[in-house]
């Protein structure tokens, strides 16, 4: 009896392209990504709050509004002398001084002076700070070297943050300069998006755990941990299941499995249209809006599977190394950013000197391996060939150039775009 997973695969592959894919009708990887979100109804699961020393790297789930003003009272943005400017060059005795974190002694009369430092409280009175390397010292007075005009080195109330002021947009990934924000509203206590839980599922009847020697035609199951890596690196938790043989009954228990505990699932291998090719039958099974992209206009890539069962992503890759790491990269980061709450998540891009032409296929997008060095003070940026099956490519890398449909082409000496890995890669070399 013929096994039941080898006919629903050739009925599969008879129904959808019985010679693989038909490259008339693959989708550029933009148009990909419109056509899941078309489709796909996904976002967030759920707001949790979490203290201010665990909020790196969450995504704000409420604006951050601003309470009172900042700062609260004139403060000094230097050491030197609080004034009032209407004495002109008058001397002005010097009449205390403020302490940091005190209020000023007292207010500031006509030709007086306060000493004050970078931070304090301004005395009432004052309308200006003179350094105190422009002043001269003589007895219990000052006289100045030059003219101060008023609100000079003077921070106003308000004038950081006004009260009522969404100085955080929900939506905003936290990092240094935001939880700085946070600390001086006084926010101790974050909403954060709940970090989506992706489950990760490697399949392939060759695949071996990493700690087991390979046999004859074995490779050791790698691409679950880089696909992980980069998982963290978005802001998502990721969440490994078993790895499955290459048959329906295997894959069809641990999709449902990874899909009932998780918000999105990820597949590496069996996303193609071959005999063994069996994730997009299962998640046919799974639920609509079911399989929405099957296979771009990519390299490397193009056997990518863009699916939801309701509103949870399930996104096969490809099972190459460099394929499936590169496709989540380029093209799957947007969609694990909008199951993270994140908005207007950007990836960093450096622009750099060719030193080599980079060369795709015209009419399809090409995500090259790409090196950068720095020498002589330009940036200069060094593309690999592309090789699928070979693990530590990217690795070498530290970053990919996009090179599109038209032109296909980026000659030595021009400029190129490279668009650096959210998880590392490899740094900039200095020559």
């Amino acid at each position: 009896m013929q096994d039941s997973s080898a006919v629903l695969s050739s009925a599969f592959v008879a129904g959808s392209a019985q010679f693989g894919f038909d490259e008339a009708r693959l989708l550029a990887p933009e148009q990909a990504v419109i056509a899941f979100f078309a489709r796909a109804e996904i976002g967030p699961s759920g707001v949790e709050r979490v203290p201010l020393e665990a909020a790196a790297g969450r995504v704000l789930a409420e604006p951050a509004v601003a309470r009172e003003d900042h700062p609260m009272h004139p403060r000094s943005m230097m050491d030197g002398f609080a004034i009032e400017t209407a004495s002109g060059d008058a001397p002005r005795r010097i009449a205390g001084e403020v302490l940091m974190g005190h209020p000023p002694p007292r207010g500031l009369a006509p030709v007086e002076a306060m000493r004050v430092p970078t931070g304090g409280a301004v005395p009432a009175g004052a309308d200006a700070v003179v350094p105190q390397e422009d002043v001269e010292l003589a007895g219990d007075s000052i006289v100045l070297k030059e003219r101060v005009v008023p609100g000079e080195f003077i921070s106003q109330p308000a004038e950081d943050v006004r009260a009522g002021e969404a100085v955080l947009p929900a939506g905003r990934r936290l990092g240094g300069p935001e939880l700085g924000v946070l600390a001086t509203l006084g926010i101790t206590d974050v909403p954060v998006f709940r970090r989506p839980r992706i489950g990760i599922v490697s399949t392939g009847d060759e695949l071996v755990d990493a700690q087991s020697q390979p046999g004859v035609g074995q490779v050791r199951d790698s691409n679950r941990y880089a696909v992980a890596g980069s998982l963290a690196a978005f802001g998502a938790e990721p969440i490994h299941f078993p790895r499955a043989v290459d048959t329906l009954e295997a894959l069809r228990a641990v999709l449902r499995a990874a899909l009932d505990a998780c918000d999105a699932v990820i597949t590496t291998g069996g996303s193609s249209v071959g005999a063994r090719d069996l994730i997009p039958l299962v998640v046919a099974e799974l639920g609509a809006p079911g399989a929405i992209v099957h296979g771009l206009r990519v390299k490397p890539g193009k056997p990518t599977l863009l699916a939801a069962a309701g509103h949870k992503p399930v996104i096969g890759l490809p099972g190459n190394p460099t394929s499936s790491l590169m496709i989540l990269e380029a093209i799957v980061r947007p969609i694990i950013a909008a199951l993270t709450g994140e908005r207007a998540a950007r990836p960093a891009v450096v622009q750099a000197v060719a030193r080599a032409p980079f060369t795709g296929r015209p009419g399809w997008t090409w995500f090259v391996p790409t090196v950068l060095r720095a020498r002589g003070g330009r940036l200069e940026a060094e593309p690999l060939r592309i090789r699928s099956a070979q693990t530590s490519l990217l690795a070498r890398a530290s970053g990919y150039a996009t090179i599109g449909e038209d032109p296909s082409s980026v000659a030595a000496g021009d400029l190129v775009n490279v668009t650096l890995f959210s998880a590392g890669g490899a740094p900039v070399e200095v020559l």
